[in-house]
């Protein structure tokens, strides 16, 4: 459709005068740079919107790391304290049974 309108436009300029060469209608070049610069601001548009959902989902996955980090590591402190409880009731236990030992020796 549109190329058709231009061949009307063309027709119509060199009808009007034969001996100069018919100069392209400014509105043609300014109406594609209307629609580029239409395409461009939607794929920029489109640019920013993924940038900033996936800014918004690492940060929540950063989080969620962050809180099975803060599990991890608060099940980290409770095994280390229960080991060491564990290995100062067999020091204690160990002590004991020495000094009974001695005890019966002595």
């Amino acid at each position: 459709m549109l190329l058709w309108v231009f061949f009307l436009v063309i027709l119509t300029l060199s009808s009007g005068s034969h001996s100069s060469p018919p100069s392209l209608p400014i509105r043609i070049p300014r109406y594609a740079d209307a629609i580029f610069t239409n395409s461009y601001r939607k794929v920029l548009g489109q640019l920013s919107a993924r940038k900033l959902l996936q800014d918004i989902m690492s940060r929540q996955q950063g989080e969620r790391n962050q809180e099975q980090g803060a599990k991890v590591r608060l099940g980290r402190q409770v095994d280390s304290l229960w080991a060491s409880q564990k290995q100062m009731a067999l020091e204690n236990i160990l002590a004991s049974l020495l000094q009974k030992r001695r005890n019966s020796q002595g």
